[in-house]
Parts: structure tokens; C-alpha cells; sequence
């Protein structure tokens, strides 16, 4: 019979997922994530095999988590698309808010980051993230279509180029917070982005 685990390791994997998220992939070194789950290497390796595999996991977990939690928003038929995204892009604004790190520097996106640090080289890390942009692109696009019937989004405009447009502008206010953009700015940035959408 298999010894029980004698730790939480959905607990160990968001801790991970922290650590991985604040430093990147490169410069998070086995210590950290030893000190953030307060696991021993022996622990980390019998469980996730490798750095590479727990990174894999924390990526896909926060992922799910992230797209989950845009998919309640944007799939609350009663209310007109446009409130939907406006609603979407609210929560992102007030994600960036909440997610700061020491010095006041916004974590920004795991996947937006692990793009820029990663996909370039890392054909598992790719597959991952586009499988993961395949997957909001078609929730991005229910949305446009939806918005197109109720006239609340232009019509004027193919749902998949507003879709990749709104996906772009959910980038776009990650990367801007990390740059420094106060919560003033990213709203300003939302609004107009609403405005663009609108007929």
C-alpha cells in the first residue's frame, strides 16, 4: 500500500505557481520553491518528477483559473454583450490591482509572461499556451457573435479579428500594469477598448 502524502499538494502547487509567477521560470531556482512550499527537494521530485513538471502543472492550473473565471463573466446571458466585456475587462483591471508583488509591481499574467520568457523555446510551454488561447478566442467569440445579434458590438467587424482584438487588449492591460500604469490608466485603456467594440 502507498505511503499518504503528508502535504496538501494542490497547496504545494499554488505556492509554486506564486513563486513561478513572480520570478519566472529561469530564475526560480529549486530553493525557492523548496522555501514557498516548504517541501525538501526529495518531496518536490518525488511528486512533480522535475522543476519542468511543476512548472507545467502551476502553468496549466493558473490557466484554468484564469479562464474559468473569465468564462462566469462572459457567460451571463442576461446581460447585453457589451456589459460582458466591459464586465471582463473590469475584472482583469481589478486582477492587476490585487496582484502585486513587494515593491508595488504587478505580477502581470503567467501566461502573458511565460510567452515572453518562454514559447519562443519551449514547445511544451507553447502547446500549452495555445491550446489556452484557442480555448478564449472561442469564448471570445460566442461573445462578439452574441453581441452582434443583440446589437450591443459592431456589427461591422468579423467576430474573430473583435475576438483576437478583445484577447490582445486582455494582454495588453497585463503588460501595461507591469509597466506601471496605475488603476486609473488601465480603466481609461478598458473604456476605450469598450468604445471600440461598441456600434
Amino acid at each position: 500500500m502507498a505511503r499518504p502524502r503528508k502535504f496538501d499538494e494542490e497547496r504545494a502547487l499554488d505556492a509554486a505557481m506564486r513563486v513561478f509567477w513572480e520570478r519566472g521560470y529561469e530564475a526560480t531556482s529549486t530553493q525557492d520553491l523548496c522555501d514557498a512550499t516548504g517541501l525538501g527537494r526529495s518531496s518536490i521530485y518525488n511528486t512533480f518528477q522535475s522543476k519542468r513538471d511543476l512548472f507545467g502543472r502551476a502553468l496549466a492550473r493558473y490557466l484554468d483559473t484564469m479562464t474559468a473565471a473569465q468564462t462566469a463573466v462572459l457567460d451571463d446571458v442576461e446581460r447585453p454583450a457589451i456589459d460582458r466585456v466591459r464586465a471582463l475587462l473590469a475584472q482583469v483591471v481589478e486582477s492587476e490591482a490585487e496582484c502585486q508583488v513587494g515593491s508595488g509591481r504587478a505580477l502581470g499574467c503567467l501566461g502573458v509572461n511565460t510567452v515572453v520568457e518562454l514559447a519562443a523555446r519551449d514547445h511544451e510551454a507553447a502547446a500549452v499556451l495555445e491550446r489556452d488561447t484557442m480555448r478564449r478566442l472561442a469564448l471570445f467569440r460566442a461573445v462578439m457573435e452574441a453581441g452582434r445579434r443583440d446589437g450591443s458590438i459592431t456589427a461591422s467587424r468579423d467576430p474573430e479579428a473583435l475576438a483576437r482584438f478583445l484577447n490582445a487588449m486582455v494582454a495588453g492591460l497585463r503588460v501595461s500594469s507591469q509597466g506601471g500604469a496605475d488603476r486609473a490608466d488601465l480603466e481609461a485603456i478598458a473604456e476605450t477598448a469598450v468604445g471600440a467594440l461598441a456600434p
